[in-house]
């Protein structure tokens, strides 16, 4: 499997995209005037505390105040309050927490009046980016994100990442971590720490502690509310997630972020800095590697999938609802139930690609075909969980229901990514689909013809589309040649619109795909 990581860069933002096998599963943006981002950790002032929601509202310096519910303070913020107290003296210089002596835990079922008061400073982290009309939501349980390791400041354990079974090797790497772990700090051991050396999570643990000391000098002059860390940038923060000995690929338009992460995956992983290379070409990067064709054909409301199935995708405030549906389309299947199965499951795969590639969260509901073999539906039911393991994002599905229903809840962290994809009408006002979007459903049509058993096709369509179908080499039409073995007539007609097109027959008759 080839994993690429596609990097375009422009004067105002940066475009992630991670392809596998070619097709596009995640696309991230950073806007360089994107100030709140998950991870951030904010010295802050506390606006007001409400005992009725058992949560304060917190000054971070964004528009709408960050919520910071009681549960989320974490049991040790008593004692991140009395270090905030002694870190802002200009005589504190000692960052360590081995010497530093602990208060008790809160109460799990306190009140946050007993703990919070207005205008008091505290430590945030974001967890939970600004969406809609809501402010960010923030935790005073602080986190620093490495390669291998996670420190928590203000605690004493060790912990290892549920997706290691091995217990051999969970025992291995705690043996390890605990030979180097600092005092005062706790350390959760990632996934990707599986089978390294102590040499290489011990560096980790070096570069997070060189974080968290100079993230606690800031707090000596600061002035309220302040960043006093900031998430890495998207590149490397991506890299530090998702990189792994998979990519084959990371290829970058830009020469300082291609300085940049090369020297990053050189850090972290010396034997793959070879495959970050530099792109250099009058043709834009998206378009070379088919990123900008498959933005266009992935975020509308319909989604067309092989064999003409497609999906339906509808957004509410309180959750986002996919129908399935299997199209006018031709298979060799035996029966209704094996059809309905391969719909089903080619579907179950495009559904997990949309919601990493949407970053759709909250409910999701997904209306499947019918299915009443109970096997079939297990089947799908495993196929779907195996297609959703490489999301990053905590996510939970339920079985289907006897309605055929399945509901999955996925972690929402930041806004939902929506990328428009209708254009201007060049006939008359309003919007259309866009012109690639037309081309992939003349393509659908015309395999459905020819499965069929359609022996002549003619293409009737407007000039432009016309024009486009039958230049370059090979053209369009010279691919459905080399593909079905077909020539396909194609016959400009001046009177249709944009994006209307027909096939007709040797008589001239309409043909329904």
């Amino acid at each position: 499997m080839n994993k690429e990581l596609i990097i375009r860069s422009s004067s105002d933002a940066v475009d992630f995209a991670l392809l596998k096998d070619g097709k596009l599963v995640e696309l991230h943006k950073e806007s360089s005037n994107s100030n709140i981002a998950v991870g951030d950790i904010y010295l802050a002032r506390v606006r007001k505390a409400l005992s009725g929601l058992n949560a304060a509202f917190v000054n971070v310096g964004y528009e709408k105040d960050g919520f910071l519910h009681y549960h989320d303070l974490g049991p040790q913020i008593q004692t991140q309050l009395k270090f905030i107290k002694k870190a802002s003296s200009p005589k504190f210089r000692d960052y360590n927490l081995k010497n530093f002596t602990f208060e008790n835990d809160i109460d799990k079922h306190g009140s946050i009046t007993d703990v919070l008061n207005p205008n008091q400073t505290v430590l945030v982290q974001v967890v939970k980016e600004p969406i809609s009309t809501k402010g960010p939501r923030l935790s005073s349980e602080l986190s620093l994100a490495g390669r291998y390791i996670v420190l928590v400041p203000f605690s004493d354990r060790i912990s290892v990442s549920q997706k290691i079974e091995d217990k051999e090797e969970k025992s291995r790497l705690k043996r390890l971590v605990k030979s180097i772990k600092p005092k005062g700090f706790s350390i959760i051991i990632r996934t990707v720490a599986e089978g390294k050396k102590v040499a290489d999570i011990d560096k980790d643990l070096q570069n997070l502690l060189k974080r968290w000391n100079a993230m606690c000098k800031k707090i000596q002059k600061a002035q309220y509310p302040l960043k006093v860390l900031g998430e890495l940038n998207k590149a490397s923060s991506m890299l530090r997630d998702l990189f792994n000995d998979s990519f084959t690929s990371i290829c970058v338009d830009d020469e300082a972020l291609y300085s940049q992460i090369k020297d990053y995956v050189g850090e972290i992983s010396p034997e793959k800095e070879s495959i970050v290379s530099l792109y250099n070409s009058k043709i834009p990067i998206y378009e070379k590697f088919g990123v900008e064709r498959q933005i266009k054909t992935s975020f509308g409301e319909t989604v067309t999938m092989k064999k003409g199935a497609y999906l339906v995708i509808e957004h509410t405030e309180a959750m986002h609802v996919i129908d399935v549906n299997s199209g006018n389309r031709s298979n060799k299947a035996k029966n209704q139930a094996d059809t309905a199965l391969d719909v089903n499951l080619i579907s179950a795969t495009e559904i997990a690609r949309q919601l990493r590639l949407r970053d759709m969260g909250g409910i999701i509901v997904v209306d499947f075909i019918d299915m009443n073999n109970p096997e079939h539906r297990k089947k799908l039911y495993d196929h779907l969980k195996e297609e959703m393991s490489d999301d990053r994002a905590k996510h939970k599905i339920l079985p289907p229901s006897k309605f055929g229903l399945i509901q999955i809840t996925r972690q929402r962290v930041r806004p939902e990514l929506s990328i428009k994809t209708k254009e201007k009408n060049p006939n008359e006002n309003g919007e259309v689909e866009a012109p690639i979007v037309l081309i992939n459903k003349i393509n659908a049509d015309l395999q459905k013809l020819i499965a069929k058993g359609q022996k002549k096709i003619t293409l009737t369509a407007h000039p432009f589309v016309c024009a486009y179908l039958i230049k370059g080499t090979p053209s369009m039409r010279t691919k459905w040649f080399l593909d079905h073995k077909k020539w396909v007539k194609i016959q400009p007609r001046d009177a249709y619109k944009y994006l209307e097109y027909h096939f007709l027959d040797a008589k001239g008759d309409r043909l329904k795909p």
